[in-house]
């Protein structure tokens, strides 16, 4: 089964579950557990309680949120998740391979949503879905050829490329072999450049000025997430102009993101959740993809490594930091 075809079908394969309806008067509690604090994050959360409001359920009135941070520690989900099964929330929201692994790890009959996740197909099937996982997904088998191009764009005789990923993660395997296929169709040489640890970062920017890479797709994950600051500060260390796949790399000192907008997301899936809330069944909710893409552009970033950025894709720019 292809992975488009996952994406649709993967509540289909569910255990019987059965969710209660929605009772008048009741107080809903819902479980969040995300990678930063409730303020870092605010700009995408409050899309999700926005979402909540127009749907009827508003905090302090009929609305607890029961929000957990990692503090950008992945090794911390699992007794997250395991704090927030044991307050026995109505729902679990949540994000990330990592994050999602944990959730269903810790329970199969609370609803778990999924606000953005690289690869359900890698992620969830290893897990045995027992139809209490849905939400949206980020997949794109396209992005990382479009990135290629939108950087090449930037850095004009780009002849090899560097891939910044953790290979450790399962969504990596297939991205690396559609940006190794795009970069070929481009005549473009492609570097895998693997990061499993924060630890790994100084000797991987070695490593691609070694090989004389002229840039650097940066995909996200736990790790990559948690070290956007450093990792868009190595980059304009060595000089190295760099695309990312969300705005929170570019917030944090990147030159250019193109992706899944991320606050979308998490709005579309408070729909999601109210519908869980109102007794839908999570293996009734089919798993979506991402219907909007952002392109950021860091002006500041790019004049600090000397590049010019071209008029047709800075009108082309959602948002642009000056």
């Amino acid at each position: 089964m292809n992975r488009r075809a996952f994406v649709t079908l993967l509540s289909a394969t569910v255990l019987p579950f059965a969710a209660p309806a929605r009772q008048p008067n009741k107080v809903y509690r819902i479980g969040v557990l995300e990678q930063t604090s409730a303020a870092v994050h605010n700009t995408y959360f409050d899309a999700f309680r926005q979402g909540l409001r127009e749907q009827g359920f508003v905090e302090k009135q009929n609305l607890v949120i029961e929000y957990r941070s990692a503090d950008d520690q992945p090794e911390r989900y699992p007794g997250l998740a395991a704090e927030l099964v044991r307050l026995n929330v109505d729902v679990i929201l949540t994000r990330g391979t990592p994050a999602v692994l944990a959730v269903k790890n810790a329970t199969m009959t609370i609803p778990v949503v999924m606000a953005a996740i690289g690869d359900p197909l890698a992620a969830v099937t290893g897990l045995e879905p027992r139809g209490n996982v849905t939400g949206l997904s980020v997949f794109n088998s396209e992005l990382e050829g479009k990135r290629i191009e939108l950087i090449r764009d930037v850095v004009p005789g780009l002849r090899r490329i560097g891939a910044l990923y953790n290979m450790g993660n399962p969504i990596f395997a297939f991205r690396w072999k559609e940006l190794e296929k795009v970069a070929q169709l481009l005549g473009i040489e492609a570097d895998l450049l693997d990061v499993r640890r924060s630890q790994d970062l100084e000797l991987v920017f070695e490593t691609a000025t070694h090989r004389h890479v002229d840039a650097l797709v940066v995909s996200a994950d736990g790790i990559l997430q948690a070290n956007r600051k450093h990792i868009a500060e190595l980059a304009v260390a060595h000089s190295l102009p760099a695309i990312y796949t969300s705005k929170e790399f570019i917030h944090a000192g990147g030159l250019i993101s193109y992706g899944a907008s991320y606050q979308e997301l998490y709005y579309r899936s408070s729909t999601y959740v109210a519908k869980i809330l109102k007794g839908a069944k999570p293996a009734d909710l089919p798993v979506e993809e991402p219907t909007r893409f952002e392109l950021v552009i860091n002006l500041k970033t790019a004049k600090t490594l000397g590049l010019q950025i071209p008029d047709q894709l800075l009108s082309l720019a959602d948002e642009v930091i000056e």
